[in-house]
């Protein structure tokens, strides 16, 4: 019988409903049934390996909320009580809603899921506030491409409006370029729909902030890294990021007040606001907000590495309907951390050595691969093709990212 922290006890006899099982929700997944409750697990993949901690499997597309509500329900007829809803690492907030919606559980509104899942919503609900964004213009159809291009300005970024993973996100720089952009882009949407925003010149930053009945803690705040930006471009393709921060506390006050004030205005009163922010020579500017729990083990393994909270325990309880205390939200310490991805060349993988040796080398946290022998590495084009990563931790922030580096060399891929 699994023995439960004494802290965990008021979670006994609970039960959590989570969407998504896939390998970057097992470390949530984990911390959940360490928590002592029941679990009630969804993904569309049968052998999801987040399924192993399941005490009921619900097999359903993360995307169908309401066949996800369905079978829910019929456990709730049998008998079960299901006390909270969350996504793992899993950008499905229409679900989540729909669920709450359906079970009558705390979480996002029909009208604020609506507004975090689709780009262009999102856009238009935080001009009308009055939150900094870039300029934006909705593409109705090919032939209004180009007017609405040079109403922008270039450089600009196209992207279908309701696509994840940055799948078809471009950065656009010349008129040539954008036909073909758009055929990707709208080939990326599944509705169709694509658009085009305003590029922002200034250093990026991801934030992931608490929402406790419109109380706002943000404990995620780390640069964003594009040293691949001039090799992947048109893709916009991260390598990691860190923190803490290298810009000053005036900037990292205001990037945070524009954050926490997006994530009200896109009416996540509680839950969790992920913000993918960026400074500009007028100030901090909004480039998304997402209303989950982060992937990229952003929440999940950095936040708490870097100030001691564990960010996604609070997660599940606000999910449950619980409030927080400012102590249990309090960075207990401040420590460097960086993740930085595997870069291979093209190539069919043949075989990959060393994996132990760089999981255990100075200061490493955590290193996954994702390939295997026969994987095919082609030119990046979005998040989901990246090969593997490490996250590293350290004294400054400069020693992470060396260390981090120094691990990902020591892994060595031989090609067929």
């Amino acid at each position: 019988m699994q023995k439960i922290s004494a802290k965990y006890k008021d979670y006994q006899g609970k039960h959590l409903l989570i969407i998504g099982a896939g390998i970057e929700a097992c470390e949530g997944i984990n911390l959940a049934s360490d928590m002592g409750l029941g679990l009630i697990i969804v993904d569309g993949n049968p052998t999801a390996p987040g399924f192993d901690k399941a005490d009921h499997v619900i097999q359903a597309s993360t995307y169908d909320g309401e066949a996800i509500a369905k079978q829910a329900l019929a456990l709730v007829e049998k008998g079960l009580e299901i006390h909270g809803v969350i996504a793992m690492c899993a950008d499905v907030p229409m679900s989540v809603a729909i669920v709450a919606r359906a079970l009558n559980l705390p979480g996002l509104s029909l009208q604020s899921a609506h507004w975090v899942a689709d780009k262009l919503a999102m856009k238009q609900q935080l001009q009308k506030m009055g939150i900094p964004i870039p300029r934006f213009c909705a593409v109705a159809n090919k032939a209004s491409l180009h007017t609405c291009a040079n109403e922008i300005g270039f450089p600009l970024v196209i992207k279908p409006v309701d696509s994840r993973g940055a799948r078809g996100v471009q950065l656009i720089e010349q008129t040539s370029q954008l036909d073909a952009a758009w055929t990707l882009a709208h080939h990326e949407s599944p509705t169709g729909r694509v658009m085009l925003e305003e590029y922002l010149e200034g250093p990026q930053f991801s934030t992931e902030t608490l929402v406790d009945n419109s109380r706002c803690y943000t404990l995620g705040f780390a640069d964003r890294n594009y040293e691949w930006l001039e090799r992947t471009k048109p893709f916009i393709i991260e390598n990691g990021g860190d923190a803490p921060t290298a810009s000053n506390e005036s900037i990292r006050s205001a990037v945070i007040s524009c954050v926490e004030h997006a994530a009200l205005a896109l009416g996540i009163c509680s839950g969790v606001a992920k913000g993918d922010m960026v400074f500009t020579d007028t100030g901090p500017k909004v480039i998304e907000i997402a209303g989950r729990l982060s992937g990229g083990y952003f929440s999940t393994t950095q936040i708490p590495l870097a100030c001691g909270v564990n960010f996604v325990e609070k997660a599940i309880k606000l999910a449950l309907g619980q409030s927080l205390s400012v102590e249990e939200v309090t960075p207990s310490k401040q420590q460097a951390v960086a993740i930085r991805y595997l870069d291979l060349p093209e190539g069919k993988v043949k075989s990959i050595f060393n994996h132990d040796v760089a999981s255990t080398a100075p200061g490493v946290q955590l290193l996954k691969i994702f390939i295997t022998p026969g994987s095919i590495i082609a030119p990046l084009s979005n998040h989901t093709q990246r090969s593997g990563f490490v996250i590293t931790t350290a004294t400054s922030k400069h020693e992470a990212i060396e260390l981090a580096q120094a691990a990902l060399s020591l892994v060595k891929v031989t090609y067929e």
